[in-house]
């Protein structure tokens, strides 16, 4: 049989202690050297609105209104909202979430509907194109928007 003296059993229940130490460190430094986790909610990351908003959609229908009169459209025509156009006529020469063709001329804004609008964001530009109000990415001339059938 094997006895264990008091200062035997004091240094095995130290050695037990440090194996245990040692075995917690070597566990616990992977879990603290992994890479930290992105915080929950807000981001610190500004958020763009790329698409018209009501109050510019409004203020432009306001402008063209002021600057052209309403139109003469006959009830069906002005209900398809394609600038008073007869079916087969109402082609556009871009489509919203597609870049433009190239050598298609984009039309500058008026002083006075830039002011209603107010600038761009930083990226994006405005511009008139068949009758129409775009919002393009700059670089790519990505259509991000369009406000249909402003110019009968």
């Amino acid at each position: 049989m094997l006895t264990i003296s008091g200062t035997e059993d004091h240094d095995m229940r130290r050695l037990v202690a440090l194996a245990l130490a040692l075995l917690l460190v070597s566990v616990m430094t992977p879990l603290s050297a992994q890479k930290p986790k992105k915080p929950k909610g807000k981001s610190s990351q500004t958020q763009v609105t790329v698409v018209f908003s009501e109050t510019q959609r409004e203020a432009a229908h306001s402008y063209f209104v002021t600057q052209y009169g309403r139109g003469n459209c006959p009830p069906g025509l002005a209900r398809k909202n394609n600038g008073c156009l007869p079916p087969g006529q109402a082609k556009k020469r871009y489509a919203v979430g597609r870049p433009l063709p190239a050598g298609v001329v984009i039309g500058e804004l008026s002083v006075e509907l830039s002011a209603r609008l107010g600038p761009a964001p930083a990226g994006y530009r405005y511009g008139m194109l068949d009758g129409d109000l775009v919002k393009l990415a700059v670089g790519t001339m990505l259509v991000v928007d369009a406000i249909e059938g402003l110019v009968r």
